[in-house]
């Protein structure tokens, strides 16, 4: 499968999450090696998580949301085996939009791409 179609697949299970409140799907696109820091312009450690993070809890916090990404480069790395790709997430949460510039690697694992790794980092 081509990674635009990927990524396209990764936003639209969190938008069904935030629905159904459920992160399995979310968790399907994720390798079972997945790394994640998040932040803001007032934290100067970013927060650590990996694939036993609480999906769940995250979506819980929110009524409804919708997520979208831009891509801005899209970078093959070991011979295609590894992606990373940049850009800028719009997540719309209980009717307020929040950005964050992103960076995610891919890993080609099976013949299936899984998220490896992500960072991402709140514009506010």
């Amino acid at each position: 499968m081509e990674i635009n179609a990927v990524l396209d697949g990764y936003f639209q299970a969190w938008n069904e999450a935030f629905q159904s409140k459920n992160g399995d799907t979310i968790r399907r696109y994720m390798s079972k090696d997945f790394v994640g820091y998040w932040a803001h312009s007032k934290l100067t450690i970013s927060d650590q998580y990996d694939y036993s993070y609480d999906v769940e809890g995250v979506l819980e916090q929110y009524d409804d949301g919708l997520k979208s990404f831009e891509p801005y480069s899209i970078t093959e790395r070991q011979g295609g085996e590894n992606i990373l790709i940049t850009g800028r997430e719009t997540s719309i949460v209980n009717g307020k939009p929040h950005y964050a510039q992103c960076m995610f690697i891919w890993r080609k694992e099976a013949e299936e791409w899984k998220l490896l790794k992500e960072y991402i980092e709140l514009e506010t």
